[in-house]
């Protein structure tokens, strides 16, 4: 079976982000329903078992993936890993956290992905996973399970197509066109936070995918009606409601509420939001 990777450029993605302009004129309620997972409290184990200690590590953020249900997780490669040709029996989504990453076609010239890169990857597609560098991180994403690794012999076409979406290439949305986002104080419209839409459709109810980039110092909240909200720290360091969380940690909630964010450090911030409503970014 050949693989159809489509590499979006930043045209193209910008398609994407025209459903997510609207907002919600709903009250945020705050309630007491926050989760946090550290990245140094995750406890880790082998991906793919059968494969003993050649098996990347993962370790879970939310969900199970063992089980009928949604779940996110990370996965951990060694420098110079290459998976043999497999296929899963889901769809599932990634976005790379540290070093490069690879997802194709097991025929198809490295196309290396790095921090902050989203890729899908079809059930039935038989594809490779390699990974470059002196520590590899990714999060991934499947909206049922479990998650399996099988044979090439089971190979099956499903109507989805991969994707392979570039750092780059993320179209960013600030608060002069997209009203999700704080413009009340002076000089937020040009150095305020920023959101690039990545998949699913924002107003159905549905989940969708989104990334957040806040500046250096940003102090504010992620307010959001939804009853199901996740969100991983992929670039830089975030202080929230709760506690301080590193590349790799996850907060989230299963209510209304006000997620507290302050980014840390001298460099940007990226924040990966999987949710089934329209949500706001507020300065403080």
């Amino acid at each position: 079976m050949k693989r159809h990777t489509t590499l979006v450029t930043g045209s193209a993605l910008y398609l994407l982000t025209l459903a997510g302009c609207a907002t919600t004129s709903s009250p945020y309620a705050q309630t007491d329903s926050a989760s946090v997972v550290a990245y140094d409290d995750i406890e880790w184990g082998a991906l793919n078992p059968a494969r003993g200690d050649k098996s990347p590590r993962a370790g879970t953020l939310w969900g199970d993936r063992t089980k009928d249900e949604a779940s996110g997780f990370l996965v951990q490669f060694v420098d110079g890993f290459s998976s043999p040709p497999h296929i899963h029996n889901i769809t599932y989504r990634g976005v790379v956290i540290q070093g490069l990453v690879h997802n194709d076609d097991p025929e198809a010239e490295n196309m290396w992905l790095p921090s902050g890169s989203f890729w899908t990857q079809p059930a039935g597609d038989v594809h490779i996973t390699s990974a470059t560098g002196a520590f590899n991180l990714a999060y991934i994403e499947i909206d049922e399970g479990p998650y399996l690794v099988q044979p090439t012999d089971d190979a099956f076409h499903d109507e989805e197509i991969s994707i392979n979406v570039d750092e780059s290439n993320l179209v960013w949305l600030d608060a002069s066109s997209m009203t999700w986002i704080d413009a009340d104080r002076p000089g937020n419209t040009q150095h305020g936070a920023q959101i690039a839409m990545l998949w699913g459709d924002p107003q159905n109810g549905e989940p969708y995918g989104s990334m957040i980039k806040l500046p250096a110092g940003f102090d504010g909240e992620i307010r959001t009606n939804a009853d199901l909200f996740r969100a991983i720290v992929i670039q830089g360091e975030v202080e929230t409601t709760d506690a301080s969380l590193g590349a790799g940690s996850y907060f989230g909630s299963d209510s209304p509420m006000a997620h507290g964010v302050h980014a840390v450090g001298k460099d940007e911030t990226l924040v990966y939001v999987r949710t089934n409503a329209p949500y706001r970014i507020v300065l403080d």
